[in-house]
């Protein structure tokens, strides 16, 4: 009778796992615009869910996982520059004792690349941490695949 209990008790939380849902704060879109035959620019958007936010590409030693933008080894392109990003939310948090910079609702990173054939699709990945008020969820990697035409 132990045994079949136990076993029972491990499927209810088994399926209790399985129908949990999981966290996604966090969703992105992408897009690129010729700027001329040889250099293109990828743009990257979050979209950050209400009350969530996430970290900027420049936070310094010591503070949050930074988001980071990775472009997959290509010989049809290759980073043309730095990842920019328009000017973050910065607050001072205790948990770090720094000021962290970071995103609310969305934002557009931009990747610029030179192109080495007219016409490709740029590969690559987004590293990200949301965080609310509350939490933080473990880094998420999404991966990204944006036509260039």
């Amino acid at each position: 009778m132990k045994k079949l209990s136990l076993i029972f008790a491990f499927v209810l939380v088994s399926a209790a796992a399985a129908f949990a849902q999981i966290e996604r704060p966090v969703t992105w879109s992408y897009a690129a615009k010729k700027i001329n035959s040889k250099e293109a620019i990828i743009y990257l958007k979050a979209t950050v869910d209400e009350g969530w936010h996430i970290y900027s590409l420049n936070v310094k030693p010591g503070g949050p996982i930074k988001t980071s933008i990775k472009l997959s080894p290509s010989k049809d392109y290759a980073p043309a520059a730095a990842a920019i990003e328009p000017k973050p939310i910065v607050k001072y948090e205790e948990t770090f004792k720094m000021n962290v910079p970071y995103f609310e609702k969305q934002v557009v990173f931009q990747q610029k690349v030179k192109l080495n054939k007219a016409a490709t699709t740029v590969k690559g990945t987004v590293e990200f941490m949301a965080c609310n008020d509350e939490k933080c969820l473990p880094p998420d990697q999404v991966n990204f695949s944006v036509p260039v035409k």
